[in-house]
Formats: C-alpha cells, structure tokens, sequence
C-alpha cells in the first residue's frame, strides 16, 4: 500500500474524510420540503439531548390528548436547518429555546441556524425556587387590582436572569430576533414578553412564541398578509359573563383584513363548517370564552353558542383539511401552574390541528381584549409572521400608542376613534401599558 492510500484509509476510519457528501436535496424536513438550497447537516454521533428531550414531551402530549402522533423527532441538526430554511423565506433569525426544570437546576439547552447546542446549568433555579418565582411572576400580573403598580418587576428581572441572560451572548452573536420557548412543567403558563432585563421587556427585544415541541410544530412558512378572516363570537352566554365589546371586535376585523363575522346565533359549528366549505378561511378568530382547566383535555373547552367544543375534540372542527394558518381565541384563560391546564394551553395549535394559535393566559378585561385584538390585525396586514405582528401590537399598547379615553379606542396613525359599547365607556379610561393588558397573549406553535 502506497503512502497515500494508507493515509486515506486513515482519515476515512477516523471519520475525518466524508467521500460522500449529502446533498440538501437529500434531507427531507418533516412537512416534505426538501427544495432549499442550504448545506445539509451532519448526522452526529453522540446522544442528542435535543431529540431526547423532544421525545420525552411528545410523549407528555400524547397522553394528555389521547392520541399519538405520527410526526418523526427532529434531531439538533435537522432543528438547526429548518430554521435556516426559514431565514431564507422569512428573513427572520430564530432560535428554540429549550427551558428544562428539574430539582437541582434549570437546564437550558439553545438551538440556532448555525450551532452545535448549547447547554447551560443555571443550579440557583432549581424547581422549588424556580417555581415559587415563576408562581409570584404569574399572580401579579394576572391581578386586574394590580394595574397601577410595578410590582412584578422584580420577579420578572429574576425570571430574565435565569431564562435569557446565560444564552444573551449566543443570541446576539447571530443576531437573533424570534425566540421559540419549549418549556417543561411549571413554564408552560409563563408569560415570557414581560420578562424584563432592567432596561426592557423581552417583547421589546424579540417576536416571542410557545411551542410543545419542534416535533410537533407545523414550520411550513406561507405568508398571510393578504389572507382574509372568518371572524366569529358571542357576546351574550347563559351561564358565563358576558363580553360587550365582541360585536365591534368582529366587526373591526373584518374591516381590518377582510372577510365575514358571525355574531351570537350565528356561531355555531355547523355554521363554521359550512363556511369553511364555501370558502377556505386560513384565518379563524373566535371572540368567546376559552377555558384551560385542571384535569383532563376533556375538561377544558371552547363555548360556542349552543354548546361547548372540548379540546380533545377540536380535530372534529376540520381546521387541518386543508389547515388553517392561524386560529386566535380572543377571550380565553388558564389555570395557571396546573400541570394539565398548562398543556391545554400550550398545545393549543397541536389540538386544533392548525399551524399557529393565539390565546390569554388569563382573562383580560372586555376593553383590553378589543384594544389588542383590533391593533393585531392592523399589524397583520403588514408583518411577515405573525408572532411579529403579536409583537409590534404589545409594544404599540406598551408605549401607549393604543388608549381608551373618552369612550373611544383611539390607534396611533387613526384620526377617528372606534367608539366604545356603553358598558364599557362607563367604566373610564384605561392605561393599557401595564403588561396585564398585554403580555397574557401567546402566540402558540409555529411563529412564523
């Protein structure tokens, strides 16, 4: 054997020579896109902890569905390229933050377009202490009486340290500017944009979502801009509070991104079905009430007029033939802290069956709902995702560029205030900067 020969066998025993390169035609993303001119990865040797992880809550999901998922585990590397493939469509840079509480630490692990994984181990976060935080974070902004006041902020700065600064470094070294969260039990209900580092809210720095899992997320990118809205609700229930300001946030909506609006009777589900048959609506917004609870999927619902759709059954709805964009319950809330409710809530999309979902983490106030809601759409029309177009609109009423003075709701860049039902302008202005306002709206599965 000649000196190069042996050498050659050499580097190819040891792994340092591939003579066969995988072409990016060669990789196969979950959703069958394999058209993208990228360098495809490696396939590591060693465990990936990221496909470990993504396994063990897929598992978590399943059984508080009742279904099983056909969706294949995405490896570090298969995660990395899809986001690569979606900067190429969306020009925007995003990383999976992965949140994992266990006794004695919090362990983060973080997935951007270019690196390897990067993990940390955060010890003064172990459970007990991350969760009698987390629980602090959550109550006071959850609490209408607490308006006034900054007391979360502390709590919030905590949070910020534990969650975002070991990785700050990483994400501005590739200029990160979407964070997706895959968080464990206790995290689930957290509301991230209202994460503060002192100087700013996350929101101000990131477009932010909550995903169950990258396995179980829809990452097909199609731009909605021009997508029209079927926009449905109630303002009256039998046995739940009413909502005064449902019958102007439809119809605001509609104005906004065009489409139809079905009040009160109207809603129904063999309504929905039938329109969806005659025109295929890739955005559906639902103005009623939302419900996580403890307890089963079963137990938690979505109250249309004449009757409740549970969340295990929301696949009856037909909303992924063919799928629809995005789904935003405008009047929901959660048990927040509870094991079940919490993913209720973050599998919201998954349990639909649609690629994003938007929803309340608590139950903010009928004039909160439609001053968020009606700036949303406006952003929608503009932004090319839509956890974007969820982020310009918190910081828009961050900055109180959206009021409700004088029984109108007045929009920055609008001459002409919407005027307010009477049950609402009785009850006077509101300051909506404070993130009670804002920050329980959760963009949920695929941001883009």
């Amino acid at each position: 054997m000649n000196k190069i020969n042996f050498l050659t066998l050499t580097f190819l025993i040891t792994g340092l020579i591939n003579p066969t390169p995988v072409s990016a035609e060669a990789i196969t993303s979950p959703q069958g896109i394999s058209n993208i001119s990228l360098q495809a990865p490696n396939v590591p040797a060693q465990k990936d902890v990221v496909a470990e992880q993504e396994k063990t809550w897929k598992k978590d999901y399943e059984n508080y569905i009742g279904s099983t998922f056909s969706n294949e585990l995405m490896t570090a590397k298969a995660i990395s390229y899809t986001l690569r493939r979606i900067k190429a469509q969306t020009g925007k840079n995003s990383a999976v933050v992965y949140l994992i509480p266990t006794e004695k630490q919090l362990k983060i692990l973080l997935v951007t377009p270019k690196s390897n994984p990067i993990i940390k181990s955060i010890p003064a976060a172990n459970r007990e202490a991350l969760l009698k935080i987390t629980k602090q974070f959550q109550t006071e902004l959850s609490d209408p009486r607490e308006v006034n006041n900054t007391n979360y902020l502390a709590s919030a700065k905590q949070l910020y340290q534990w969650f975002i600064a070991p990785i700050e470094k990483d994400l501005k070294a590739e200029n990160i500017d979407t964070l997706v969260f895959c968080v464990g039990v206790g995290l689930r209900s957290v509301p991230f944009s209202a994460l503060h580092d002192g100087q700013q809210f996350l929101v101000e720095k990131y477009s932010i979502s909550l995903i169950p899992a990258f396995s179980l997320t829809d990452t097909r990118y199609s731009d909605i801009r021009n997508f029209s809205v079927l926009a449905m609700g109630a303002s009256q229930f039998k046995n739940l509070e009413p909502l005064p300001a449902v019958p102007i946030e439809l119809s605001a909506i509609v104005q906004s991104k065009g489409g139809s609006r079905f009040l009160n009777d109207k809603f129904t589900l063999d309504n929905l079905r039938s329109q969806r048959q005659q025109k295929l609506y890739k955005i559906i917004h639902l103005a009623t009430h939302g419900v996580f609870q403890p307890g089963s999927a079963s137990n938690s619902y979505i109250q249309f007029w004449n009757t409740k759709v549970q969340l295990n059954q929301l696949r009856q709805l037909q909303l992924n033939t063919p799928v629809v964009e995005l789904l935003v319950l405008s009047a929901c809330r959660t048990a927040l802290g509870d094991r079940q409710a919490e993913l209720g809530f973050s599998g919201l999309a998954l349990e639909a069956g649609v690629k994003s979902a938007m929803g309340s983490l608590w139950s903010v106030s009928d004039a909160g709902t439609l001053a968020l809601m009606t700036e949303f759409y406006q952003h929608l029309r503009a932004s090319p995702i839509k956890a974007e177009a969820l982020r310009q609109t918190q910081i828009g009423m961050l900055n109180e560029q959206i009021q409700i003075k004088q029984g109108q709701l007045r929009q920055a860049g609008l001459r002409v205030g919407t005027p307010l039902p009477p049950e609402i302008a009785k009850l006077g202005d509101f300051n909506l900067s404070h993130p009670y306002y804002w920050a329980a709206f959760t963009m949920i599965g695929s941001p883009w």
